[in-house]
Formats: C-alpha cells, sequence, structure tokens
C-alpha cells in the first residue's frame, strides 16, 4: 500500500499525544507522512508564566515531539478557551488541511470535558467536507488549491474515555499500542511544562502516569495491555472505506 497523507489535529500542544501517540508512532514506523496540528499553542497553560511564553515553551515542546516519530508540527495560532465553530475559523482548519492535503484526518472527541475539544471536533468535520469545494475560499495570502476529496474522518478518544458527565463513550475499535507505548511516553514527556500545570489546575499529580492509566484502561476493555480507541465518521459524502484499520492491519482489536 503507497504511503498515506496523515493528519493529526486537535487543540492544544499534548492532546495528540495523550490520546494517539502510540498509533502515531506505528503509522509513522510503516512511512507513512504526518502532521501533528494543534489550533492554539497552549497560551493558558502555566500559572507561573504569560501567555506569550508559555505559549513559545509550548510549540517548542510540541516539536519536538512530532519529531521523535519523524512528524511535522503546525499550529494554526488560535488562543484557549476561545476556539469557536465559526466561519473565520472554518476557513483557517481549510486552509490548514489544503496545504497539508491528508487522505486520513485524527482529531478530537465531538464529546469531550473541555469546550475547545468540542469545537475543534465540529471545525475539523466541517472543514473536510468544505476543503474540496473550490468556490470555499479561505483568504490566505497564497491559497493552496482545493483538495481532490474529502478525506478520511476519525474521531480519537475523549479524554478518559468520557464525556462531560463521566459517561464512557466506546470507540468503533481499538488500536494496540504495546509495541510503541515507550515511544508515546517519550513524546508526552516532551510537553515538560505541564507538570506543574496539570498538578496547579487539574489535580493530576503526573501526568504521564494518568496517560499510561487511561491508556490501559482502553487497552483492557479490550483485552490488550494498553489501547487507543477511535470512531469513523461516516455521515454523508465522507469517505466511509475502513482506511485506518487497513493501514494498522492486525494490530486493530475490536471492541
Amino acid at each position: 500500500m503507497p504511503p498515506t497523507r496523515i493528519l493529526a489535529i486537535h487543540a492544544h500542544p499534548d492532546d495528540v499525544e495523550i490520546l494517539a501517540g502510540g498509533t502515531m508512532a506505528h503509522l509513522a514506523a510503516l512511512g507513512h507522512p504526518i502532521v501533528i496540528a494543534t489550533f492554539t499553542p497552549g497560551d493558558c497553560g502555566s500559572a507561573e508564566l504569560p501567555p506569550d511564553e508559555i505559549a513559545a515553551v509550548r510549540k517548542g515542546e510540541a516539536a519536538r515531539s512530532a519529531a521523535r516519530i519523524g512528524a511535522r508540527y503546525l499550529c494554526l495560532e488560535m488562543r484557549d478557551l476561545a476556539i469557536f465553530n465559526d466561519d473565520p475559523s472554518r476557513r483557517r482548519v481549510v486552509e490548514i488541511l489544503r496545504q497539508t492535503r491528508p487522505q486520513l484526518v485524527l482529531t478530537s472527541s465531538p464529546a469531550d470535558y473541555l469546550c475547545d475539544h468540542e469545537a475543534v471536533s465540529a471545525l475539523v468535520r466541517d472543514a473536510c467536507f468544505a476543503a474540496p469545494a473550490p468556490n470555499y475560499c479561505t483568504g490566505a495570502a497564497a491559497p493552496a488549491p482545493a483538495l481532490d476529496a474529502i478525506p478520511h474522518l476519525y474521531w480519537m478518544d475523549p479524554v478518559g474515555g468520557e464525556d462531560r458527565e463521566c459517561l464512557p463513550i466506546k470507540p468503533d475499535f481499538v488500536v494496540d499500542v504495546a509495541g510503541t507505548f515507550a515511544v508515546k511516553r517519550a513524546m508526552l514527556s516532551e510537553h515538560a511544562s505541564q507538570r506543574e500545570w496539570l498538578r496547579h489546575h487539574h489535580a493530576t499529580d503526573d501526568y504521564l502516569d494518568a496517560m499510561e492509566r487511561w491508556t490501559q484502561e482502553r487497552g483492557r476493555r479490550a483485552g490488550i495491555s494498553y489501547g487507543e480507541g477511535f470512531r469513523q465518521y461516516c455521515g454523508h459524502p465522507y469517505p466511509r472505506t475502513p482506511l485506518l484499520q487497513e493501514l494498522l492491519g492486525g494490530l486493530v482489536a475490536p471492541t
């Protein structure tokens, strides 16, 4: 199978690593080119540094994390708690899709604990629909051409596998990431600025251990040691062929 261009796009630096880092590592090892993008640079992710300073720190962390698997990092330069499902934002996402030209997109769950995550899910879904429409102009100074087709779209798990009411969200399938868990943990460890912030704001004592518990629990429910869950968006006229499942082959476990 020829290489598949992949875009993993979420709200903040570290979101992709927490929810799909092991899967990204598998796909990178298989030779698929990957872009990891975030809507914001995580400018609210500190109780000590001002927004511009922590944003610069976190973009550097995200770039180093992506580089661990040979991926490229991009930031849309929106701001924390200010991601809204509106037309200017949608056009910005469409331009990123047209620049990166993915055949496969992975993004945030439509139900999650944080407004930014939920807004990203809707924006990416609708931008995938709009990106092949040449008359939907982005307003970029040097706009990229429209996509040839709507890309395959998958939702990552919500954080902890739960919605806002702490009810479980069942994935369509789980990817066995036992073989790449060490890489996933190393990717997330690049986001060292978040250790104190998550302890301060989320009451999470160690973000690496919390990620490991979530990954173990998602795996346990599928009968494996470490897992990451995904759901494929199959609304009309999005592609319904199981592209991600086919790329990962025997690493896919049913739920």
